[in-house]
């Protein structure tokens, strides 16, 4: 990781694909600081109202481990959260088969919500958020296309049960807004978010060093 702004960026996730997201927009985190939050949403909490309340924990819990950091205590920190939902149902983050099938069995033949919360703190201390949503619809799902997908093992982890840049991107019919922010990411977002802070994300831009 790069370490030669003089107020860097930490990321807080350990996440590879949002760390290869940034990438894609010359951003390199100095430093990946996943934050561990409890993530039950609270009850009746809407599915836009959760992604923005973690993102937002996220960024705290990472500034307060590094608040004794003499490198990084003046650090920006970048912290996101997804949230898949049909309607105001929001799916979880699939970490067995069954949960995983239930998730696909839901979505199949549906369209989905997509949303991404996205907090930044900067090394003055403000915080800035933003969330970007998008939708989603699925194909109607045979049962043999759902049994393949959870025999690849790779909805673990996922919010929804699955990854659109993988596999399932072959089940989507139909998506409005940004592809990144499926992905868990919204890259438009970040930059403005970035830019807009004065991280210094254009000097990155530089023939050879993106």
């Amino acid at each position: 990781m790069s370490t030669t702004l003089s107020q860097p960026l930490v990321l807080a996730s350990a996440s590879p694909r949002r760390v290869e997201l940034l990438a894609q927009i010359g951003v390199e985190p100095a430093l990946l600081q996943p934050a561990d939050i409890d993530e039950t949403p609270l009850r009746a909490e809407h599915p836009r109202s959760l992604a923005k309340r973690l993102s937002r924990q996220k960024a705290v819990r990472a500034q307060e481990k590094l608040q004794h950091d003499a490198t990084y205590k003046t650090a920006f920190i970048l912290a996101a959260d997804t949230v898949v939902c049909v309607g105001r149902q929001i799916l979880p983050k699939a970490e067995d088969a069954e949960t995983a099938l239930d998730c696909l069995r839901l979505l199949s033949g549906r369209t989905h919500k997509v949303f991404t919360g996205v907090c930044l703190i900067t090394p003055k201390g403000h915080m800035r958020q933003v969330l970007a949503e998008s939708r989603v619809r699925f194909d109607r799902l045979s049962r043999m296309q759902m049994d393949a997908y959870i025999r690849s093992g790779e909805w673990r982890g996922k919010a929804g049960g699955y990854a659109v840049q993988g596999l399932a991107g072959g089940f989507v019919v139909k998506m409005v807004g940004s592809y990144s922010n499926i992905v868990g990411l919204p890259l438009h977002e970040v930059l403005t978010l970035l830019e807009n802070a004065k991280f210094p994300v254009y000097e990155q831009w530089q023939q050879g060093r993106v």
